[in-house]
């Protein structure tokens, strides 16, 4: 993460993970999911914590959750119901359900189905948000699999969504991708990127930490780009990564496309809009035997040397190292399992406040 996002030393609340766990369980259970539910929420927001994602942490996600569970919006007791399956394939009716209550549910499904056929994909429409698709890209790499997961939602809203490349009004969400590989030594390879110029919870994370928003990221609601730097306004677009057709915008607006095809349209669904009362999110995870296509051991050996050789590179001024795609993730996981994750001050006064409300005994830090 870009060190302007990173909490402010002077703001830091170190929290052991277990009691941050603790917490935001009791928090879902409150809502009205049940245990096994609540541990597999919980267990997406914390290791985005843990990996210093913390634009998909509890910071930016829980109150917006329970918010939506107040309001709702979202179905804490689901019926997933499967619409349509191969050996190799499902379609799954989400009924409302979170995603992240959902989603390692859906890419286990994935991944047993390559375990027995070598490849295994799922669709899920009418689902919450899904909390950052590296969690689940991931989950298939610690099974010794190749993991991709991409999600999207409709994006035809009045601020907060993609332009695509010379539109005034918004038609996309930020439509994340991650793929994920295992290695045998080296940190898992990584990649969670949304097909923005940056995630739309940026800009909730710049607001409370009370830095600008750099110029190129995001646009006025008329399609205007800030070219200077801008603290976060209210209402906004943002833009596919490449930012203008010049620097090659459409690059980031056909990759959404591509994201909102596999999420939507393949699990039977319009674009535009399912008309269902839920947030509508739409989620495609997939997962790749690596013994279907080479040895695995080799393999293993393979993404070793491949990835050593990338973060090998030397670096340019200024820079003390090259990374690959999931190296910081690991290093920081690492760190934060021995020290704590250490969230602004603002958080953990939102726990206790909402402990309060809701009548949920927290005790952090």
């Amino acid at each position: 993460m870009l060190e302007q996002f990173h909490v402010p030393v002077e703001d830091r609340v170190y929290v052991d993970v277990d009691r941050m766990r603790a917490a935001t369980e009791a928090l879902f259970m409150r809502c009205g999911v049940d245990e096994d539910g609540a541990k597999a929420s919980t267990d997406v927001l914390l290791t985005n914590d843990l990996r210093a994602v913390e634009t998909h942490g509890v910071s930016n996600m829980m109150r917006n959750y329970v918010a939506q569970y107040m309001a709702g919006t979202l179905n804490p007791t689901p019926d997933l119901k499967i619409v349509r399956e191969t050996a190799t394939t499902a379609n799954f009716d989400g009924d409302g359900a979170l995603g992240i209550q959902i989603g390692g549910d859906m890419m286990q499904i994935a991944i047993d189905k390559a375990k027995q056929y070598g490849t295994g994909a799922v669709t899920v429409f009418d689902s919450g948000h899904l909390g950052g698709c590296g969690y689940y890209a991931a989950q298939a790499a610690q099974q010794g699999m190749i993991g991709l997961c991409m999600t999207g939602g409709h994006g035809t809203r009045a601020s907060g969504g993609m332009l695509p490349t010379f539109a005034a009004e918004s038609r996309l969400g930020t439509n994340p991708i991650s793929w994920a590989a295992p290695a045998r030594n080296e940190h898992p390879f990584l990649f969670d990127v949304a097909c923005t110029q940056i995630a739309n919870n940026k800009v909730g994370l710049a607001r409370r930490i009370g830095v600008p928003l750099e110029p190129g990221w995001i646009t006025d609601t008329e399609g205007n780009p800030f070219n200077e730097p801008v603290d976060p306004p209210d209402e906004y677009f943002l833009l596919p990564f490449g930012g203008t057709r010049e620097n090659g915008s459409h690059k980031g607006y056909g990759f959404a496309a591509v994201c909102a095809i596999m999420c939507q349209t393949l699990a039977g669904v319009g674009l535009s809009g399912s008309g269902n009362q839920y947030q509508g999110g739409y989620h495609f995870f997939a997962a790749f035997q690596i013994e279907a296509f080479c040895d695995h051991d080799e393999f293993l050996d393979n993404m070793d040397d491949a990835l050593a050789h990338l973060a090998a590179a030397k670096p340019a001024p200024g820079h003390e190292r090259v990374l690959y795609p999931g190296l910081i993730e690991g290093e920081e996981t690492e760190q934060r399992l021995d020290e704590g994750i250490p969230y602004h001050r603002e958080v953990i006064e939102w726990y206790e406040s909402i402990g309060a409300e809701l009548d949920v005994e927290i005790s952090l830090p």
